[in-house]
């Protein structure tokens, strides 16, 4: 029975409450719209579920499981002082919500604090971390970090400093408006940044998790006291999060997480210094489209150097190949022929999937003017080449 059906038997449970009939809904309307994006949770029975929007905003369990892979797998910048062999493993994550990333990412340490302004969402993590070395403080991480409470901790052998700070600020402001900087989100991480780093052990690290909305560069210009290797990730070619991990190489990767072999690791300084080739468009050439993880990786010239490809112009990321190159971290076409106007499409050919990229008419005007219907297994792709708009007949193949 759907939540919506099931609403609508409130006279069978009049021994419920209207304070314990909305809690049962919630329960079931947050189990029903989470099975697919926390299936870990859903199949614990007792699990308990947030409002709607906090389940809307969570991380997914698949991005939430790589945050906690790659702090497993990276080892510590620097090696352990003597003395320290003992001393048990911490994280705090000052930002907890739901507690997704908190419940995976604690997996890896021996002890974890939960940081939440929400009373609410604090009385739902007592309840689901009873299980786990979870400590809850229902308050903002300013006051957290500036306190150093340690309020029911659940370890002894621990300090108020961290192996891993987690903090993932909200992009909005007072009013529920988007923000897109740094500085104005909430918490201020630019100015909270002294603070975050006093509160690392000698081999901490500091984990942010950013909007994709906010420029980057920006973003990591505004922290440039510290080194910071970048996770862009995609989910099904969607990119749900930029991540910072503290103490890195400078080292970008960008990942959709239903490709992860896929996986592309590029530096800013290799991608300033690649020279590109520019491509020519002909019958039998192969057209490419990295990935959305990649092109708001900013790894441009980069994927065309070392795939050897021709990009289609300075400010078209589309490229060229003669050959097919394998596995391209993203969509491919062969082009089977170039087109001017309607006359030039194969006869019968009344729907195509049209798109454009840097191109003089957008999507739907080009396919106006070469009166299409949506749908199909052809691509009409518009896009300059160069100087001059050019317009394919294009076969998906990946």
């Amino acid at each position: 029975m759907s939540v919506q059906d099931l609403a609508l038997q409130r006279s069978k449970y009049k021994h419920l409450s209207d304070e314990e009939w909305r809690w049962f809904l919630q329960q079931a309307e947050g189990r029903e719209r989470t099975a697919d994006k926390l299936p870990t949770f859903a199949a614990i029975e007792e699990w308990w579920y947030p409002v709607r929007l906090s389940c809307e905003q969570c991380s997914s369990e698949l991005a939430a499981k790589y945050k906690a892979k790659i702090v497993a797998s990276q080892p510590p910048p620097n090696p352990l002082s003597k003395g320290e062999e003992n001393v048990a493993s911490s994280m705090v994550d000052l930002t907890g919500g739901y507690g997704v990333d908190t419940y995976f990412l604690s997996e890896s340490f021996a002890h974890t604090d939960y940081v939440e302004q929400n009373a609410e969402l604090c009385r739902i993590a007592t309840h689901n971390f009873f299980h786990k070395p979870i400590s809850i403080h229902n308050t903002t991480a300013e006051d957290f970090l500036t306190k150093s409470q340690i309020v029911n901790c659940k370890s002894s052998n621990r300090k108020s400093e961290y192996d891993l700070i987690y903090i993932d600020p909200a992009r909005r402001d007072s009013h529920g408006g988007k923000v897109f900087r740094l500085e104005d989100c909430t918490p201020n991480v630019v100015e909270l940044l002294p603070t975050l780093l006093n509160h690392l052990t000698p081999n901490g690290r500091l984990m942010l998790k950013l909007s994709p909305m906010l420029d980057l560069t920006q973003a990591v210009k505004s922290l440039s006291q510290v080194t910071w290797d970048i996770h862009v990730v995609a989910i099904k070619n969607e990119v749900k999060e930029v991540l910072l991990l503290s103490g890195g190489a400078s080292k970008i990767t960008a990942i959709d997480l239903d490709h992860p072999d896929q996986a592309f690791v590029f530096t800013r300084e290799e991608e300033q210094d690649c020279r590109l080739v520019n491509g020519t468009c002909e019958n039998g050439k192969w057209l490419y489209e990295p990935n959305a993880a990649i092109l708001k990786a900013g790894a441009y010239k980069t994927i065309a150097t070392r795939l050897s490809l021709h990009k289609a112009a300075p400010n078209t990321h589309l490229y060229l190949s003669d050959s097919l190159v394998e596995s391209f971290p993203g969509r491919v076409w062969r082009i089977v022929k170039t087109i001017k106007d309607r006359k030039d499409l194969p006869e019968g050919i009344k729907q195509a999937n049209v798109i454009t990229r840097n191109y003089p008419l957008k999507a739907e005007q080009l396919k106006k003017h070469l009166r299409l219907n949506d749908g199909g297994a052809e691509y009409i792709i518009g896009f300059r080449m160069m100087d001059k708009p050019t317009v394919v007949l294009a076969e998906r193949i990946q």
